[in-house]
């Protein structure tokens, strides 16, 4: 057979040596050691230290450094569970750079374990980039500390306390006086589209069923009546009533009967009396009459609080979520309008409201349809998943669903095996059993800590999810405290 060139080239090399082919061959020694003289004998070996530094400081030890790869963009939110790493969150940052394709946050996890103080921090944070923190219906009050602390303005809505006005249009009454032509023209249709809206909410909330469109068209018309006869160009709910009870003659056109009046109120005659529970009914005071608190768009964090009423019915607390929202909504148009701050909504409590009556889900999304194309990063808090299974009708059920699995940034703390399934971004098994074991305590001793209070998975889209530790700083632990009700000294039980 012919040999090449190259044949005889490689035939003819020395062939190499291993240099460390002595070493190789030595016996591997023991962990601790060989037991005879010199041989390195310890009676321990401890483990190795953990060093933390920057990637300039600790180039030279490679390859014994370990990372996650996740820099800390925006808000130290704790750190890496694994690599002990910081772990930064900021939705507009991680839009910016391509992490996330809209700017929506889901946390979920059980009570307790720290889904408001994730918020807070969040918006602590956010706050110091000069970020505007909203919380339109704060339920409990339990954001109101922290909102003072931040020198932001609280507006506490109950009976005794402030008023607001839900077809006030807030911020963008401001606006209008400095627009003109097509800006002021299209301002005006988006108050006048939101004003709409929120009363076809209400109507739905206390009829329990859709407005008909006969009865929407008589609505929309008598706002348009009542905001040219109101000397601020601002409605109250009460003003629109009474439009509706004289049956102008724009009205009884709009209807197609004619000049009958009698038909005319057997058509509104429903919508009359559903404004006859808002005025006069159990939220006669709140929503009925012209604000007494302004919107301040330049305050850094501004809550509408309305825990006087945490004790209502959900009807009355649905109510008074919508218009609070309605209200918080013109300052999102303003801040769009205006080029203002950014803004992070949160919306805690809100599945109470919306599984009181079919169709909410939708009213409610329409007035807080919130995108990164308004600047804002939309927050929801919620237990189980079971909060929306609970709403009436499987429309609303699949459209929260759909609100959640939107959301780009999903956080989840300790939950069950059983709410695992639920979830509308899948886990990994070790992502799954590491939730699973943060759920609750292994013993009865009492004073224990919480095995999954502070600990949070941050999921964005399909990537490996960042298991986070948050420790609160003290002043933080007494600002994010929900369970300060039981803070108090206990009575004797001799007493």
């Amino acid at each position: 057979m012919p040999q090449t060139v190259a044949d005889a080239t490689l035939r003819h090399q020395p062939e190499r040596s291993d240099p460390l082919a002595e070493l190789r061959a030595l016996p591997v020694p023991p962990a601790r050691g060989w037991a005879v003289p010199q041989g390195g004998r310890d009676h321990h070996v401890g483990s190795a230290a953990l060093w933390q530094g920057t990637t300039t400081q600790l180039a030279g030890l490679f390859p014994f450094v370990g990372g996650s790869g996740a820099r800390v963009r925006g808000v130290p939110i704790g750190h890496d569970l694994h690599t002990h790493e910081p772990i930064g969150l900021h939705p507009g940052d991680w839009l910016k750079t391509g992490l996330i394709s809209n700017t929506g946050l889901w946390v979920q996890a059980q009570p307790g374990v720290g889904k408001s103080a994730f918020a807070k921090r969040l918006g602590t944070g956010l706050c110091a980039f000069g970020w505007m923190i909203f919380c339109p219906a704060d339920v409990k009050g339990e954001y109101t500390a922290l909102i003072r602390r931040l020198g932001g303005t609280v507006i506490k809505i109950g009976r005794g306390h402030d008023a607001i006005n839900p077809l006030d249009p807030g911020p963008l009454a401001a606006l209008l006086a400095t627009t003109s032509g097509r800006e002021r023209d299209a301002l005006r249709e988006s108050i006048r589209a939101r004003q709409a809206s929120l009363l076809e909410g209400l109507l739905l909330l206390e009829l329990d069923r859709h407005p008909t469109p006969t009865e929407r068209n008589l609505v929309s018309r008598a706002i348009d009546l009542a905001t040219d006869a109101a000397p601020d160009n601002q409605p109250t709910i009460p003003e629109v009533r009474a439009v509706l009870d004289q049956a102008p003659q724009q009205l009884l056109a709009a209807a197609r009967i004619g000049e009958s009046r009698e038909r005319y109120f057997d058509l509104v005659r429903e919508v009359l009396s559903s404004f006859d529970l808002l005025v006069e009914g159990p939220l006669r005071g709140l929503f009925d009459r012209r604000s007494t608190a302004r919107l301040d768009p330049g305050s850094p964090a501004t809550s509408l609080d309305i825990s006087v009423l945490d004790e209502e019915t959900d009807e009355v607390v649905a109510a008074a979520m919508l218009c609070s929202w309605a209200w918080g909504a013109s300052m999102i148009e303003a801040r769009q309008t205006g080029h203002g701050r950014n803004i992070l909504w949160i919306q805690d409590e809100a599945w109470r409201a919306l599984r009181t009556g079919s169709g909410l889900v939708e009213k409610s999304d329409r007035l807080t349809r919130l995108n990164r194309h308004k600047g804002v990063a939309s927050v929801y808090l919620t237990h189980s998943m079971d909060d929306l299974e609970a709403l009436p009708s499987e429309e609303d059920r699949a459209k929260a669903r759909g609100i959640a699995a939107r959301c780009a940034i999903h956080v989840y703390g300790g939950l069950p095996a059983s709410e695992l399934r639920s979830l509308t971004v899948s886990l990994s098994s070790r992502e799954a059993d590491m939730l699973s074991s943060w759920q609750s305590a292994g013993t009865w001793v009492p004073g224990q800590r919480h095995p999954g209070r502070g600990l949070y998975l941050v999921k964005a889209g399909e990537r490996a999810g960042l298991p986070v530790r948050m420790n609160l700083t003290p002043r933080e632990l007494e600002l994010y405290n929900t369970d300060s009700a039981f803070d108090a000294a206990p009575r004797s039980a001799a007493a």
